[in-house]
């Protein structure tokens, strides 16, 4: 079990939480990790990067001198990509970045994130996580007693409420609700936020899934 500390709202230690981490997997399972990862950075790329290539640029496909005699090198047609104007070596074309990944694959990596950031005590929660009126200045108040110093992930139940208004102007922060956790954002952050209630039950959720895909989480070695 891991021991997770809770705070209030002034960044004091008021209680801990315990997480199994057989219910993360187990153990880190980089090669997991990285290949979802790879795969939602990839999922985003439009893939609309192109280039013309000499076959696709105007100009005469007419050889501009005699090969021998002039003195000067061997020149072909004014279109290659030597030459002003002419097209793009190994030119771009349209494609799709897309990767599949099973759906118990992936929810194995979303919570075997979770679990290297708990195991480098990365993980903050706030027992009663809210705000009467945005403040900006209260949220970095709350980040600095924390002694979260770098950039930080701040997860909860519910992304128009105070507290999200209160965040989303906080340098190096970024608010997502709880329920869309993913790999690429929780590795892309030092820090993880949430609100104890949110976040339990977000474990919950995880219990179900890891009772759906205890065959996946048995062979999970495999994939790592």
């Amino acid at each position: 079990m891991i021991e997770i500390p809770v705070y209030n709202m002034e960044g004091q230690q008021v209680a801990t939480t315990a997480v199994d981490e057989q219910l993360l997997g187990g153990e880190i399972r980089p090669l997991l990790l990285k290949q979802a990862y790879v795969r939602y950075h990839g999922n985003r790329r439009l893939g609309t990067a192109a280039t013309r290539s000499r076959g696709k640029v105007e100009g005469s496909t007419r050889k501009l001198y005699r090969q021998k005699g002039t003195g000067n090198a061997r020149r072909g047609a004014i279109r290659t990509n030597i030459m002003r104007g002419g097209g793009v070596a190994f030119a771009k074309h349209p494609r799709s970045f897309r990767q599949d990944m099973p759906v118990k694959m992936r929810r194995l990596a979303c919570r075997n994130a979770l679990l290297a950031k708990l195991v480098d005590d990365e993980v903050k929660l706030i027992d009663g996580l809210s705000f009467d009126r945005p403040s900006t200045r209260r949220f970095a108040a709350l980040l600095k007693a924390l002694d979260v110093d770098r950039t930080c992930l701040i997860a909860l139940e519910d992304t128009r409420d105070h507290a999200a208004l209160s965040a989303r102007n906080v340098d190096d922060a970024t608010v997502i609700r709880i329920d869309q956790l993913n790999v690429f954002n929780m590795l892309n952050h030092r820090f993880l936020l949430a609100d104890r209630a949110a976040f339990e039950r977000y474990l919950d959720r995880c219990r179900q899934q890891a009772g759906e895909t205890a065959p996946a989480a048995a062979a999970g070695g495999e994939v790592s």
